[in-house]
């Protein structure tokens, strides 16, 4: 199967044709937006890191950006830094630069530009200048081989393991056997499942992964010496009947379908292998989109039974409500409707395969509905405390 795309001269492909306005530090998300109002057409999002960050968070902000700003789904980037913070815009640029040498890049530093006023009027200058280029850029065929599909579910319900989860499964399945990729990830919603995706390992290291991601999760939270109960299941989580997180668990691995795991991966790194991957990220709907997005996926499936209208500012989010309630309730986010297979009028391969056909139209270009809501939620996992 094909689908038309946007091929880069680095061998990647691209969903969509993005230009990106890219702040590298919290104190430079009002230029960032700004720019973004002057050039109609651009993509932008905001975050609260990228200073006052011990080493280890500081190189995950880094990775995050780097993932976002070289994506095959941005033709071209405008990387807003301040100067005198960790993460710094120069530092992206050049290695946004190394994997991408032919994407344009413009790196705009809020100190040198003199201030927001002059540093707006030149990100500006620069992103319609991307703007017009990206507008000659045309489709082509693509074989659906090179698609990494990103799998989430977020506001879960009774219903996310019977209907949306296991035919999104299915569409996993799918992909994998025409030679795509597939990512796995909410590390906190597979406790207590570890050992059904683990089972699928390739190998025992792979295996023994699992269990040590696990394991590492599990101690953070006695750590802190909380209960994981109210934070996870959710209290939406709660009221659409699930009780603990080993039954969401059980909903949530589903997703991955059937197929062999070929590697756990940590958060945000690049797939590089065909097949299932699992990211190891939070449970935190953004934060996991986030990550999976840096990875390179350049296309996610969202299941959902309370309904979450999240959305990536540069790859195309289809939402799957798990129940017909919240298809016909949030008809405006939803894009799919899995409840047909608890109402008996569909199958799970039926929706599953209805899925992967959406999918390659989404590919393609057709809009979702958080596309078309301006949904650009962004949010990057933090390790440690702020300086």
């Amino acid at each position: 199967m094909n689908f038309m795309g946007f091929r880069r001269s680095n061998g990647k492909f691209g969903t969509r044709n993005h230009v990106l306005i890219m702040p590298t530090v919290v104190c430079a998300n009002q230029v960032a937006r700004m720019i973004a109002r002057n050039v109609p057409g651009t993509t932008w999002f905001e975050h609260t890191q990228g200073c006052s960050q011990l080493s280890p968070d500081a190189a995950q902000t880094a990775r995050t950006l780097i993932g976002h700003g070289a994506h095959p789904n941005v033709y071209g980037v405008v990387i807003v830094g301040l100067g005198c913070e960790v993460v710094r815009a120069q530092s992206v640029t050049e290695e946004v630069k190394k994997l991408c040498p032919d994407k344009p890049v413009h790196c705009l530093v809020i100190q040198d530009a003199g201030g927001t006023i002059k540093a707006i009027a030149e990100g500006a200058q620069a992103a319609q200048k991307m703007m017009q280029a990206a507008s000659l850029c045309a489709r082509t065929p693509i074989d659906v081989s090179e698609l990494i599909l990103g799998t989430e579910c977020g506001g879960s319900d009774a219903g996310s393991g019977i209907s949306a989860n296991p035919a999104l499964g299915v569409t996993s399945d799918l992909l994998i056997d025409a030679g795509g990729s597939v990512i796995l990830a909410e590390t906190t919603e597979l406790i207590g499942a570890e050992h059904l995706i683990a089972a699928r390992a390739v190998n025992p290291e792979v295996a023994q992964k699992c269990y040590d991601v696990i394991e590492h999760c599990e101690n953070e939270i006695k750590r802190l010496g909380v209960d994981l109960r109210g934070g996870n299941p959710c209290p939406g989580n709660i009221a659409g009947g699930l009780t603990t997180i080993e039954e969401k668990s059980l909903g949530c691995v589903y997703k991955g379908g059937t197929k062999p795991l070929q590697a756990v991966i940590d958060y945000a790194m690049p797939v590089t292998q065909k097949g299932l991957v699992w990211m190891d990220t939070p449970g935190n709907d953004i934060e996991q989109l986030t990550g999976m997005v840096a990875g390179g996926c350049q296309i996610v499936a969202f299941t959902t039974g309370r309904g979450t209208p999240t959305g990536s500012p540069i790859v195309p989010t289809i939402k799957i409500a798990s129940n017909t309630d919240i298809y016909d309730r949030m008809a405006d986010n939803m894009d799919m409707n899995a409840g047909t297979i608890i109402t008996g009028e569909a199958t799970v391969q039926e929706v599953g395969k209805s899925l992967f056909e959406e999918m390659a139209k989404v590919a393609s270009g057709k809009l979702t509905k958080a596309e078309l809501l301006g949904h650009n939620e962004f949010a990057i996992n933090r390790i440690g405390p702020t300086l």
